[in-house]
C-alpha cells in the first residue's frame, strides 16, 4: 500500500467524519501533488468518501434538509456526469477561483457588505446548483461550493453535516457510475483498496466518538467558518503552485 496515499486518507478522514466533505476536497489536489492523475486520485478516494458519508446517514439520516437534496439530485448531478465525461479528455484547474470564493464566504461574519453579496449570489440557487455541478465534474473541488452552501442555510450541526453527506455521496456515486462507462479501471490492488477502507471507517468511528459528538453548534459553526477559509487558502495555494 502507498504510504503516501495513506496519510493523505488518515487526514482528509478526519476532516470529513466532522464536516461531511474533505476526503474529495482536500484529498484529490494532495494526490494530485503527489504525482498521481485525476482519474486515479478519483478511484482512489470516491469508495472511501462514499463509506464514510455512508455511516454519516445511518445516524442522522432524519436531519436531512430533503428539499435542498432534491435540488441538488435535480440541477447538480446531471452536469456532474458530463463535465467528468469531458475532463477526462482535457486538463483544466480552477482551484484559484474556488478558493478565493470559499475565503470570500468564510470572511462574511466579518463584513455586513460581505454577508449582503454572499446572499445575493445564493439568491440565484439553480444557477449555483449548476455550476456546482460543473466545478465538480471537472476538478472535483465541487465540495467546496456545497459547503458554502450549507453553510449560508444556517442549519443545525446534525443537519448540515448529513445533508452534505447525503448530497456528496450522490456526487461520488455517479461520478464511480461515469468511469465505468467510459471504461477507467483503478490501477490500486483490490486487497489495498479494502484496507484502506477499514482503516479510514475506523478513524470515523473514533473521531465521530471523541470528536464530533463533543462538539456543540455553536463551536461546529466556528469551526466550519474556519474550515470553509481554510480550504480556500490551500486551494489558492495548490492552483499558485502548480
Amino acid at each position: 500500500m502507498p504510504v503516501d496515499i495513506l496519510a493523505v486518507l488518515l487526514l482528509t478522514t478526519v476532516i470529513q467524519s466532522l464536516f461531511g466533505v474533505g476526503i474529495l476536497l482536500f484529498g484529490t489536489p494532495l494526490l494530485l501533488l503527489l504525482g498521481y492523475d485525476f482519474s486515479y486520485a478519483l478511484s482512489v478516494l470516491l469508495p472511501i468518501s462514499i463509506a464514510i458519508n455512508l455511516l454519516q446517514l445511518v445516524k442522522h439520516y432524519q436531519y436531512i434538509d430533503l428539499k435542498l437534496y432534491k435540488k441538488i439530485l435535480l440541477y447538480s448531478v446531471p452536469f456532474i456526469i458530463l463535465f467528468l465525461f469531458i475532463i477526462t479528455q482535457i486538463n483544466f484547474d480552477i482551484a484559484f477561483i474556488i478558493g478565493l470564493f470559499l475565503i470570500f464566504v468564510a470572511a462574511k461574519n466579518t463584513s455586513t457588505r460581505l454577508e449582503r453579496s454572499i446572499r445575493s449570489i445564493m439568491k440565484y440557487e439553480k444557477l449555483y446548483l449548476m455550476s456546482m455541478g460543473i466545478i465538480h465534474g471537472i476538478t472535483n473541488l465541487g465540495g467546496s461550493l456545497l459547503t458554502a452552501l450549507i453553510h449560508e442555510q444556517k442549519l443545525p450541526k446534525n443537519s448540515a453535516r448529513v445533508t452534505i453527506a447525503i448530497a456528496y455521496a450522490t456526487f461520488a456515486i455517479f461520478q464511480l457510475l461515469t468511469l465505468y462507462f467510459i471504461g477507467y479501471e483503478s490501477g490500486m490492488a483490490y486487497a489495498d483498496t479494502m484496507l484502506l477502507l477499514q482503516i479510514s471507517v475506523i478513524v470515523f468511528l473514533v473521531t465521530e466518538e471523541f470528536l464530533y459528538s463533543r462538539i456543540n453548534t455553536q463551536k461546529y459553526t466556528q469551526l466550519f467558518t474556519a474550515f470553509l477559509a481554510l480550504s480556500g487558502v490551500l486551494l489558492v495555494l495548490k492552483s499558485l503552485s502548480s
